[in-house]
C-alpha cells in the first residue's frame, strides 16, 4: 500500500464493534450499481481476488442454501472453503466464513483498519464513498487472499449480477439458481430485465449451472452463455432431480446428470425448492470434478448434503409449540413456503406472523399465504425500512375481501409482543410460522434460540 495510505490521519478502530459500526454506517450510501469503487479498492491491495478460486452464485432465491450445500460438501471432501453470503441472520461476522466458522472479530478489526484509509481516499474523489456492501466484499476478499487461504471461495452476489460488486471476480463456475420478482426497483420490471442482470455474471469460457425455468429467462441464459463460449448445464435439459421420499425435516431424491446419476441423496432442509437447490449444487460439483479434477467421493457428497444447514429458511426452531421460521420476502419465496405448508407439514391450525420492508411486492406475496392461515399476526421488523404494521394490515384486509379468505387478523407493531401472542395462540397440534423480511426472522431467531438481540443486516 502507498505511503499516502499509511500516513492516514484517522486513528485506527480499537474494537470489533467500532469496525462493524463503521462498515454498517456506510449503508446510507446505498446500492449504487457499478464496479469502479471496488476495483480501486482491490488495486490498492494488489488485486488479491486474482489469486482465489471462486464459485459465483447469483439468483433471486436459493442462493444461500446452494452456497450452504456447496460449502458442506467441499469441506467433507477435505478442502478448505471460504463462504461469503448476505444478508446475515445473527451476527455481522456470519457473512465471512472459513470452513463454516465466522471470521474472528480481531481479524475483522485488523482488515477494517487496513481498508479504512483507502475507503476514505476514494470517498474524497468524484466516485464518492464505497458502500457497505463494497467494503464488506473487499474485506471478504482480503480475508481469503491474505489470511485464511482457502482452496475455494463460494461467493454470493449481493444484488443482480452484471453490476454487482462481486462481479469483479472470474470464477471456476458461475451459478444462477433462478429468477423471480425481487429488487425490481433496481433490476427492472420484467423477468427478462432481471435475467439480463443475473446473466451478467457469465464470463468467457466459464461453465454455467442454472435452474431458471421461465422460457424468456432460459433464452437469455442460453444466448449469454453461447456468446461467451460458456458450457451451460440447465435444469431439465442437462440435469434433474426426482423425489424418493419426503418427511418433515428430511427428504431423499435421485440426481440425474449428463455426466452420471447418483442416488439416493438426502437433505434435511425442507421444501421442494431445496431438492432443486441441492441438485444445482451437485451439478456444480460435477462440473468441477470434470473440468478441474475436484476429488469428490460419493460418501463425502452424501454426508455434505445431509449435514448442510441454512438458518431462517423453513427452519423449525422450537417444538413446543412448533415454530417454523421462513424468510419468504418475495412472491416466489411465499409460493415456496405455501407449497411446503401444504405438502410437508401437518397441523390442525396455522398461525402466521409476518413483517415486511416497505419496498417489496406485498400483494403477490400475501396472495400465496393468506388462503392457508387461521390467524395472521401482522407486525413490524425492527429496521429502518420497515413497513408499518397498520399499512400492511390494510393491504391484508383488502386482499381478504378479494380472495374471500376467513381468518383472524391481529395487528401488533411490537414484534416481541407479536411473538408472545403467536406462541399463546399455538396449541400442541398447531403450527406457528414467522415469515417476511429476514430482518424480522433474524430478531425472532435470536430471541427464541439464544434469548439475545441479533446484530442483523446486510
Amino acid at each position: 500500500m502507498s505511503d499516502q495510505h499509511l500516513g492516514a490521519k484517522t486513528a485506527p478502530f480499537a474494537t470489533y464493534e467500532e469496525a462493524r459500526d463503521w462498515i454498517e454506517g456506510l449503508v446510507p450510501f446505498g446500492i449504487r450499481p457499478g464496479l469502479e469503487r471496488i476495483l480501486k479498492l482491490m488495486e490498492a491491495f494488489g488485486n488479491p481476488q486474482r489469486r482465489l478460486k471462486f464459485i459465483h452464485v447469483a439468483g433471486t432465491n436459493g442462493k444461500g442454501s446452494t452456497c450452504a450445500y456447496l460449502t458442506s460438501v467441499l469441506i467433507h471432501c477435505g478442502y478448505d472453503v471460504g463462504t461469503f453470503t448476505s444478508p446475515y441472520i445473527t451476527k455481522f461476522t456470519n457473512r465471512f466464513q472459513y470452513n463454516g466458522v465466522d471470521i474472528p472479530e480481531e481479524t475483522l478489526l485488523k482488515l477494517a483498519n487496513d481498508l479504512r484509509p483507502c475507503v476514505e481516499e476514494i470517498a474524497a474523489t468524484e466516485l464518492g464513498s464505497p458502500s457497505m456492501f463494497e467494503v464488506s466484499t473487499a474485506l471478504a476478499i482480503l480475508y481469503y487472499a491474505k489470511v485464511a487461504y482457502p482452496d475455494f471461495v463460494i461467493m454470493e452476489t449481493g444484488l443482480g449480477g452484471r453490476l454487482d460488486v462481486t462481479n469483479i471476480i472470474t470464477p471456476l463456475v458461475s451459478v444462477i439458481t433462478n429468477v423471480g420478482h425481487d429488487h425490481m426497483d433496481i433490476l427492472g420490471d420484467t423477468i427478462a430485465d432481471i435475467t439480463r442482470e443475473k446473466a451478467g455474471i457469465i464470463k468467457p469460457g466459464v461453465p454455467v449451472v442454472s435452474a431458471v425455468t421461465q422460457p424468456e429467462a432460459v433464452d437469455i441464459i442460453v444466448n449469454t452463455a453461447s456468446k461467451n463460449n460458456s458450457s451451460l448445464y440447465l435444469l431439465g435439459d442437462h440435469f434433474s432431480e426426482s423425489t424418493l421420499e419426503v418427511k418433515e425435516n428430511r427428504q431423499t431424491f435421485a440426481f440425474r446428470g449428463i455426466l452420471r446419476s447418483i442416488e439416493p441423496l438426502t437433505i434435511t432442509l425442507s421444501g421442494a425448492h431445496q431438492r432443486t437447490n441441492a441438485a444445482v449444487a451437485v451439478m456444480t460439483l460435477e462440473v468441477m470434478r470434470q473440468y478441474y479434477a475436484l476429488i469428490l467421493e460419493d460418501d463425502d457428497l452424501r454426508r455434505g448434503l445431509q449435514e448442510a444447514a441454512w438458518p431462517g429458511r423453513l427452519e423449525m426452531v422450537k417444538e413446543s409449540p412448533r415454530i417454523l421460521l421462513d424468510g419468504a420476502h418475495n412472491p416466489e419465496g411465499a409460493q415456496t413456503l405455501a407449497a411446503a405448508l401444504r405438502e410437508t407439514y401437518r397441523y390442525e391450525r396455522l398461525h402466521l406472523m409476518i413483517g415486511m420492508l416497505a419496498n417489496k411486492n406485498h400483494s403477490d406475496t400475501l396472495r400465496h399465504i393468506l388462503p392457508l392461515v387461521d390467524t395472521l399476526v401482522v407486525t413490524e421488523p425492527h429496521f429502518r425500512k420497515a413497513k408499518p404494521a397498520e399499512e400492511l394490515a390494510l393491504l391484508v384486509q383488502e386482499m381478504q375481501e378479494e380472495i374471500g379468505s376467513a381468518f383472524e387478523l391481529i395487528i401488533e407493531p411490537n414484534w416481541k409482543k407479536a411473538l408472545d401472542r403467536l406462541q399463546q395462540l399455538t396449541g400442541n397440534a398447531d403450527l406457528a410460522v414467522v415469515t417476511g423480511t429476514l430482518y424480522l426472522i433474524a430478531d425472532v431467531r435470536s430471541q427464541l434460540l439464544y434469548n439475545t438481540e441479533s446484530e442483523k443486516g446486510w
